[in-house]
């Protein structure tokens, strides 16, 4: 008899993850406007915490088929910005990048920190391509909260940093707790995230890119994310919710908008001008609430409990 197909939904939950509150709304539904395939997606919010999660959420089998190599790229010059909040401390002796895919981080933050041993985890095979590419110094492939895996790297590293991760894991305080056990005590989290708060959210709606559905499990807000750390025993050094603005917000939206419609032969001039629009605006944008990331950077104390 052949066995039943798994299924890639969970079964619907009627609280939120982060706080148990039972006071949910509907703050979206969409489609897979990126790659168009079947299926329509439920983003609920939390009317007490405000995080918003996707619900159902996907399994890891349906995560697997949902998943995609062809995730945005930051530049080299945006990936340089982040790793240079990290210079006003000790040059850290070895680094870890979680979902760190084809290894661009590590290897930008590389010009910054020469003598820094980098390692990136990924659980995919580009994270072995990029060891073999010599971007980092070790591979590991799989999931941090794997106990495997994290048996291996406990307490291995000055930094951890998590960038544009977080949004897609099951379970984020899991995997917040599962970074500072590979943390050494005194050793730094570096985090960003997509800004559930930005305004840019409630103006372009589902073609908002950071709601990528249905990649992104998770849309945590700053104050979420500080009580949380802070709970877990981590001291916040900085937050900031300028510089992490990442200009492509309209130009997104509009290709994601004109792919699968009549327009799409104007869709290479369109894009053009819209991104156009992004810089332009941008100096601007990341002063107010149109701003749509935000960057945290913790570190781990005595009393951080271990995963």
């Amino acid at each position: 008899m052949p066995s039943r197909p798994r299924p890639i939904h969970d079964p619907r939950r009627d609280d939120c993850p982060w706080c148990g509150s039972k006071r949910l709304r509907t703050r979206l539904r969409s489609p897979d406007l990126r790659h168009r395939r079947p299926g329509t997606f439920v983003v609920d919010e939390c009317r007490d915490c405000a995080h918003a999660f996707q619900n159902p959420r996907l399994t890891p089998e349906g995560l697997m088929l949902y998943d995609s190599d062809g995730d945005p790229r930051f530049s080299r010059g945006r990936l340089r910005a982040t790793a240079r909040v990290m210079l006003p401390f000790p040059e850290p002796e070895s680094w870890l990048d979680v979902g760190t895919g084809d290894a661009s981080f590590p290897r930008a933050a590389k010009e910054l920190f020469t003598y820094t041993a980098f390692d990136g985890l990924d659980p995919t095979p580009r994270v072995e391509r990029a060891r073999a590419a010599g971007r980092l110094d070790e591979a590991h492939r799989g999931r941090l909260t794997t106990p495997e895996v994290l048996a291996r790297l406990r307490g291995r590293y000055d930094v951890v940093s998590m960038l544009h991760h977080l949004e897609h894991t099951r379970d984020p305080k899991e995997e917040l707790a599962a970074a500072l056990t590979a943390l050494r005590p005194g050793g730094h989290l570096l985090l960003e995230l997509s800004d559930p708060a930005s305004a840019s959210a409630t103006v372009l709606g589902k073609w908002w890119h950071p709601y990528d559905q249905p990649r992104h499990l998770h849309l945590i807000p700053l104050a979420n994310l500080r009580t949380e750390l802070e709970a877990q025993g981590c001291d916040i050094v900085s937050t900031d919710r300028r510089t992490p603005h990442t200009p492509h917000d309209l130009s997104t939206a509009v290709a994601l908008r004109l792919a699968g419609s009549r327009l799409r032969p104007l869709t290479g001039p369109a894009v053009t001008l819209a991104a156009a629009l992004d810089h332009l605006l941008a100096p601007a944008l990341r002063r107010t609430r149109f701003s749509n990331a935000y960057r945290v950077v913790a570190r781990k104390t005595a009393r951080a409990r271990p995963s």
